[in-house]
C-alpha cells in the first residue's frame, strides 16, 4: 500500500480528480512474499470496496488494482458482484506468469458483467498482447483495452505511467456518467 508505485498511482489519480482507497492484502501486512489464497484476497477486496462506499457514499465506486490486486478484484467481482461498483479498472492485469504464456487467468472475466478497463504495457511480460487482445475482444463492448506503447508491467517510466493514469481517469469519468 505504501510502495512507491502505489503511492504514485494514488497521487496521479488524485491529480486527475479520482479519489482512491489503498489497502493491504493480508500477506503484505504479514510481510510475506507468498500471496494470499484467492478466498482471502477476495475478502480483502470486498472489505475495501465496502469501506470505500462507507467513507465516500456520494462518489461513483470503481474497483480495481495493479497486477495481483486487479486479478483478485476481477475474480471477486466475477464470483459475486461488489455492491454499487460501476466498473473494474485493471492496471497491468497478469494474464500469465512471465515466460509461461497462457490465458487461463482470464477465464473468470466472462462473468464480470460491468464495464472493465485493462491498461497494459506493450512490453508486459505478464500479458503478451497477442493473447490479451483476443481475451478483451471476446468480452464485447463492456471491456476496453488500452495499450501503453513501450511500457513494461511496472509502468516505471513516468510518461508511461501518466498515460496509463490519464486513460484510467478518463474512462472512470465517462463510465460514471
Amino acid at each position: 500500500m505504501t510502495h512507491k508505485a502505489m503511492e504514485s498511482c494514488a497521487q496521479g489519480l488524485a491529480e486527475r480528480g479520482i479519489a482512491t482507497l489503498r489497502y493491504q492484502f493480508p500477506y503484505m501486512e504479514r510481510g510475506s512474499n507468498r500471496p494470499d489464497r484467492p478466498p482471502v484476497a477476495h475478502a480483502a477486496v470486498r472489505a475495501a470496496a465496502a469501506e470505500a462506499a462507507k467513507v465516500a457514499p456520494d462518489l461513483p465506486l470503481f474497483a480495481g488494482g495493479r497486477s495481483f490486486g486487479g486479478r483478485m478484484t476481477s475474480q471477486a467481482q466475477a464470483l459475486d458482484p461488489l455492491p454499487d461498483v460501476r466498473g473494474v479498472a485493471l492496471l497491468g492485469f497478469p494474464l500469465h506468469p512471465a515466460g509461461k504464456p497462457g490465458m487461463d487467468r482470464a477465464n473468470h472475466l466472462a462473468d464480470v458483467q460491468i464495464p472493465m478497463l485493462s491498461v497494459s504495457g506493450s512490453r508486459d511480460a505478464l500479458a503478451e498482447l497477442d493473447l490479451l487482445r483476443p481475451v478483451v475482444a471476446g468480452l464485447g463492448e463492456r471491456a476496453t483495452l488500452h495499450v501503453v506503447e513501450g511500457a513494461e508491467h511496472s509502468f516505471r517510466v513516468a510518461a508511461k505511467e501518466a498515460e496509463a493514469l490519464d486513460t484510467m481517469a478518463e474512462w472512470m469519468l465517462r463510465v460514471a456518467q
